[in-house]
Formats: structure tokens, C-alpha cells, sequence
């Protein structure tokens, strides 16, 4: 089923880029055999509007004293790595998100109106700062089910609304990012080789399931493609995290086959083909 994304907001060109990025790489009828595999998307709309926080179904704790004044952290000279770490292990009800970048309430305001605009709940959250910079940690679920996000579609979604939102307010980030080079105002400074960024491993996690950890060069649709190119060789994903930081981005997920830990022969295979997938040259599907 199509992903359809509304281009709505007061920065309606990015989001229209995102809407068309996304939609071409999860418009596909995908079937995902897995814990993360519910019903398809219906509609999501990214958008990015100021409003109160009063009312609202979540908390800001900060747990540092340090002062924040003009957009900037006191003592920091240097910008710090753009993160965002979407964790599904961490709590049993809710999908954890954590951001790390930039020091400007509007940012977590704006963020916190467009995730719900895609349908979600925003129960708690938590602000702190320490030498790394300001982290925002929140935990989100389903308007509709009350339950943690399971769908690699909405999740993906959820990143790329999230970097878009740390794009407007922090312009500077996207030099830093590899999303930077489709949404940000200034391209990434630097770039990765693909051959030797790309990690891909299976680890013995317990009897009935193993680790696959992927380290990879970040782009728009990879946390869905990743986990397309898994559930494709009848391989469950269960849970895991999926962390964007800076250009790489790096997925841990819990797999099982037929309900067991994954044998070593088709460990073998699995990082044979995510290995192949993730360094071989993408080709736009018009261009055939």
C-alpha cells in the first residue's frame, strides 16, 4: 500500500522533498513478516507548527543546571554529532526516541505537534544537558492503539519528521548529516566510503533469537529497506534500535528463524546479501 504524505507546514518545500522521498522508497506492497509488521500506513502528514504546551500529554524534566543562552551551550566549542536513536527495547509499552543536537525550546515544541500530527501520543519526556549537548528523551505510541510504534513505515516516518524539524531550527546540523545532502540548507562536509562504512554481523543472543547489528551510510528509507531485505529471506525481526548519527546510521535488531537463534550458515548469508545490498549503486526506478 502507498505511503501517502501531505506536503503541509510553514516549511512546505522541504517537506514536500520528504514526502516524495519517502513515498518512492516505501511505496512498494512490502509484506513484513515480523513483530514490526502491522497494518500498512494509512496517511502521514509532516508538518511543523508552533503551539502551546499547555495541555499536553507529556513532561519536561531537566536533570542539569547548565545555562542555555542565545542557541548556544555555555563552555561548548565545538557543534556536537547530530543524533537520533529510535529504540524499541527499552521500554515493553512504548517506542523510546532520543535526539541529541541544538538547545532551542521551539525545536521540542515543533517536533512534539508534528509527531502527533502522525498520529501519536507523546507520554513523557526528558530533557538534560551534559558535554555531549542537549539530549531529549520521549516516549511515544499509537493514537490509536495506545501501543509502541511497530510499523518500519511509521517509524521511518518518525525519523525523518524528527530531522526535519532539527533541520529548520538548526540549519547548521545538516552539514553534519547525511540527510543533509536531501533536506538540509548546507551539504554534508564531509563523505563516507560505502565499502568501508558498511559493518554487517549476526551475533548468539539466546536460544530463541539472535543480533543483527548494521552499520551503514545513512540515507532517506534505509530503516524500512533494512528491514525489507531481512523479512525477504522469511528471517522475523522482533524488536531492536536505530540510531542516526551524523552520516551513519546503525541498527541493532533482534532476528529469529522459524522461532529460534539463526545458525551460522544462514548468518553466513545474511550478511553476505546485506553486505551486496548496502554497497551496491542505487538506481532510481525511472530511469529503467
Amino acid at each position: 500500500m502507498v505511503l501517502a504524505m501531505g506536503c503541509l507546514g510553514n516549511v512546505a518545500g522541504t517537506q514536500c522533498t520528504i514526502a516524495a522521498t519517502l513515498k518512492r522508497s516505501i511505496s512498494r506492497p512490502w509484506l513484513f513478516r515480523s513483530s514490526f509488521g502491522l497494518k500498512p500506513v494509512q496517511q502521514v502528514d509532516i508538518v511543523s507548527k508552533r503551539f502551546s504546551s499547555s495541555g499536553s500529554s507529556f513532561t519536561v524534566r531537566s536533570s542539569s543546571g547548565t545555562a542555555v543562552e542565545d542557541g548556544s551551550l555555555q563552555g561548548s566549542d565545538s557543534i556536537p554529532t547530530p543524533k537520533v536513536i529510535i529504540d524499541q527495547d527499552a521500554d515493553p509499552d512504548a517506542t523510546v526516541v532520543e535526539i541529541t543536537f541544538g538547545d532551542r525550546l521551539g525545536a521540542l515544541l515543533d517536533t512534539m505537534n508534528a509527531l502527533r500530527n502522525l498520529g501519536l501520543n507523546v507520554l513523557k519526556a526528558n530533557v538534560y544537558l551534559d558535554s555531549s549537548g542537549k539530549h531529549t528523551k520521549f516516549a511515544i505510541t499509537k493514537a490509536s492503539t495506545g501501543r509502541k510504534v511497530e510499523d518500519p513505515e511509521l517509524l521511518e516516518a518518525i525519523r525523518l519528521t524528527i530531522i526535519n524539524n532539527l533541520l529548520e531550527y538548526h540549519p547548521e546540523s545538516s552539514s553534519q548529516l547525511a540527510m543533509g545532502s536531501t533536506f538540509g540548507v548546507f551539504q554534508p562536509t564531509q563523505q563516507v566510503d560505502v565499502d568501508i562504512v558498511t559493518h554487517v554481523h549476526v551475533y548468539e543472543d539466546s536460544p530463541d533469537r539472535s543480533l543483527l547489528v548494521v552499520e551503514a551510510a545513512d540515507r532517506p528509507g534505509l530503516l524500512v529497506d533494512l528491514v525489507k531485505s531481512v523479512t525477504d529471506v522469511n528471517i522475523a525481526v522482533e524488536s531492536g534500535e536505530f540510531d542516526t548519527e551524523g552520516l551513519l546510521a546503525k541498527a541493532k535488531f533482534h532476528v529469529s528463524y522459524r522461532g529460534k537463534a539463526i545458525r551460522k550458515p544462514l548468518q553466513q548469508v545474511i550478511e553476505n546479501s546485506l553486505r551486496y545490498y548496502l554497497r551496491r549503486p542505487t538506481t532510481e526506478d525511472s530511469s529503467f
